[in-house]
């Protein structure tokens, strides 16, 4: 049997088969090195992304802990930065709010035409505006103690003082206050006390006393008006008032009076006429004096009561004054009359101001001579600008004791009188005159010297309504 020997491939040599080999092993090393390189490349790429979405917390990594500490410590003091710097903006805008705030307060504080006080626990005035300067006729009150500023014994300071002890609140209160300068004001008044807690301490007092009563106020508001102007223009509207309704009222009777008294005049000179000398004739006298007393009297009560009518034209007041200052003398050869100072035209009508410088200056004669010392009476002008208008003021001055205090409110009353022959309506007359030509009269004692003094003012124009007169303080 013949053998037949195997044909080789006539392609592949040994030494390419072994190369083949060693090319197979190599590719299957590098598909193994790329697998578990895209492995690692994976597990990289997902740690990667996972640090992207948190960059301020970054991953730990095994190979580099101080790196990772670093980032973590960096980021933390980034975001600290930021919120600094937002805290910086909050707090700017924060205190330009409050300075703002502090501004308007001061300038409404500042412009409000009610008078404000502050006053603390301790009783130093810590806040105070111009209003309340002007009310107290005082400067300079921030940081001073309010009894120093009101005086310790003032009706003000005894209300703050228990507003401040025991939480007293007084509402629309009017005290008189003495300035300074020695003035007297009619202050209108609201005192509140302030408290730390606020509206819980107000609520809890006013609800049960005693839950609150160790709860002292931390102070005292204190608001102030000056009424004094306005309380003088009450009275004198009042006045007017007084003087209408007493004329309607009296003005028929006094008239019935005075006819009454003819008669009873008119017998009397008839029998005196007719009568022989005797005690008929006598009394028939007598009868004839009193009646005429009576007439005087029913005539400046009249005078007094019934409606003034005005014819205004212009009054030469220099030529006036030294008209009546003659006629003075020549009436009381004893006495000294003196016409003095400034004087220029007013409105008004001349026959009424004629009365009233008459009453004025007979009045300080009479009550000079009842002293028992020589009469001299001062009647002296100036011309002043007050309370925005111009003012022709008549200083009436005597020599005699003065008046006694308790006697000057109501020395204008109507019938009031400390002489035994008086009637009381001479000065009520001259008040009267005053008002109706839209001016005013004052009787004080004089500061030197002694005996009394009477202040006429009278407008140089006038207005077609109502005005305040010159506060006292300004007509010294």
């Amino acid at each position: 049997m013949k053998t037949i020997a195997p044909i080789p491939h006539p392609l592949i040599s040994p030494s390419e088969s072994i190369l083949a080999g060693i090319a197979l092993f190599s590719l299957i090393v590098v598909v193994l090195a790329l697998i578990f390189l895209a492995r690692k490349y994976l597990r990289s790429g997902s740690s990667t992304a996972s640090q992207k979405e948190d960059w301020a917390a970054p991953q730990p990594t095994a190979e580099n802990a101080s790196a990772f500490m670093t980032a973590s410590m960096q980021g933390v003091i980034e975001k600290l930065r930021a919120q600094e710097k937002e805290l910086a903006h909050l707090h700017l805008v924060a205190q330009e709010r409050a300075q703002e705030s502090e501004r308007l307060t001061e300038e409404v504080t500042r412009n409000m035409p009610t008078g404000l006080l502050l006053v603390s626990a301790t009783g130093a005035i810590s806040s105070s505006n111009p209003a309340a300067e002007h009310a107290l006729c005082a400067r300079g009150l921030r940081y001073r103690s309010y009894r120093e500023v009101l005086g310790a014994g003032s009706d003000l300071a005894v209300m703050l003082a228990e507003c401040l002890r025991e939480g007293k609140t007084f509402q629309r209160a009017e005290v008189e206050y003495l300035t300074p300068d020695g003035e007297a004001r009619r202050l209108g008044v609201t005192i509140s006390p302030i408290y730390r807690g606020g509206r819980k301490i107000v609520r809890a007092r006013a609800e049960d006393p005693e839950v609150a009563a160790d709860a002292r106020p931390s102070g005292a508001l204190c608001l102030l008006s000056d009424l004094t102007e306005l309380v003088a223009l009450q009275k004198q509207i009042r006045w007017k008032e007084n003087l209408a309704n007493l004329g309607e009222m009296s003005a028929g009777i006094a008239h019935e009076f005075k006819n009454a008294l003819a008669t009873v005049s008119g017998y009397a000179q008839m029998i005196r006429s007719e009568a022989p000398e005797g005690d008929i004739r006598e009394s028939a006298g007598r009868i004839l004096d009193q009646t005429r007393s009576l007439t005087h009297v029913v005539t400046e009560f009249l005078r007094f009561a019934k409606p003034l009518e005005i014819s205004y034209e212009t009054v030469p007041m220099q030529a006036l004054v030294e008209r009546v200052a003659a006629e003075s003398q020549e009436g009381a050869p004893q006495s000294t009359v003196v016409a003095e100072g400034s004087f220029t035209d007013v409105p008004g009508d001349e026959a009424l101001l004629r009365q009233a410088l008459v009453n004025l200056v007979r009045n300080g004669i009479e009550a000079a001579r009842g002293s028992g010392v020589v009469p001299r009476v001062t009647v002296s002008g100036t011309i002043e600008e007050l309370a925005g208008r111009d003012w022709q003021r008549i200083r009436v001055a005597d020599n005699g004791p003065g008046m006694p205090e308790r006697d000057l409110p109501k020395i204008f009353l109507p019938f009031f009188t400390t002489k035994s022959e008086g009637t009381g309506l001479g000065l009520a007359v001259v008040q009267k005159i005053a008002l109706q030509h839209g001016g005013s009269i004052e009787a004080r004692n004089q500061a030197a010297g002694g005996g009394a003094e009477f202040l006429l003012w009278l407008p140089l124009r006038q207005e077609p309504s109502p005005v305040l007169f010159p506060s006292r303080a300004a007509r010294i």
